[in-house]
């Protein structure tokens, strides 16, 4: 596949070519960040471990120069984080025995504004190559801000795609900001508890989001154990881990649908829900 940045790569951990690695893709995630698709669809990666049938694809959109360092890599240029971030993604890839990790290595800001006819334009031909059935991608109420752009590039150029060519799920996930506010008809729960080993390990990949002043690796990891916990008050867990996402199949359906509205939409499920309970014990 020809790319539009001349940094960006596709890596297949099983070394077959790149249009078979595609073409068998049956999941996949589209991210801001390396390392952000590890965090948010673990689900999926789990999902399609040690299996013929099924396969993960991940799709990262960022260079990932701009990164929080610290430790032996506080000194680190954008150039040297980068290349060491997009060697990370790779590693975890061969880790998680994926079908694929595509990395685009666009800047932030080239994600967030002035690429985005550009990024959706290379995404929809990326997705007719792989035509996956499930999608995972950042929830639109995401406090980060290039999370939030990412979102929006990949709504975009799934709204692009012909209606047969699309997922048939498109899935919304937490990463920088939790999604246990979600209303209880809105919240889904994905498990995340198969593989342990490689759970810990696709994560941990990422050496240089695992040091001291910054535990992506712990922090992704509780927060699944924390989700499990914390879903339901009188019943026992079904799971010992999981993330919590939102359907956004409606948006690429009805790409009429406005993406502010539905997100605030929502917010106002999760306020009807607490307004009721309120109003059925505090009067």
């Amino acid at each position: 596949m020809k790319f539009y940045n001349s940094e960006a790569d596709i890596h297949v951990p099983d070394r077959v070519s790149e249009e078979e690695a595609l073409g068998r893709t049956t999941y996949m995630s589209i991210a801001a960040h390396q390392d952000d698709c590890e965090i948010m669809a673990y689900h999926a990666i789990a999902k399609c471990y040690g299996t013929e049938d099924d396969w993960y694809t991940a799709v990262v959109l960022t260079d990932g120069g701009g990164s929080p360092r610290s430790g032996k890599y506080a000194d680190y240029t954008n150039a040297q984080i980068h290349e060491k971030r997009s060697q990370e993604q790779r590693d975890a890839a061969d880790v998680g025995k994926y079908a694929a990790v595509v990395q685009l290595a666009y800047s932030s800001e080239e994600v967030r504004t002035s690429k985005r006819d550009i990024i959706e334009e290379e995404l929809v031909e990326l997705l007719k190559k792989a035509r996956p059935q499930y999608m995972f991608i950042h929830n639109p109420a995401d406090r980060h801000e290039t999370h939030l752009g990412a979102s929006l590039r990949a709504i975009g150029a799934l709204r692009k795609l012909p209606p047969e060519m699309r997922p048939k799920k498109v899935y919304g996930m937490e990463v920088w900001r939790s999604l246990d506010w979600l209303s209880s008809k809105d919240r889904l729960v994905f498990d995340t508890s198969a593989h342990p080993d490689v759970e810990s390990g696709v994560i941990t990949a990422f050496e240089s989001q695992c040091t001291p002043l910054k535990r992506f690796d712990s922090a992704a990891i509780g927060r699944r154990l924390g989700n499990a916990t914390f879903q339901a008050p009188r019943d026992n867990d079904v799971t010992n881990s999981c993330n919590i996402g939102v359907d956004l199949t409606p948006l690429i359906e009805s790409p009429e649908l406005d993406i502010e509205e539905f997100t605030l939409g929502l917010i106002q499920n999760f306020y009807e829900e607490a307004k009721e309970l309120l109003e059925r014990f505090a009067r």
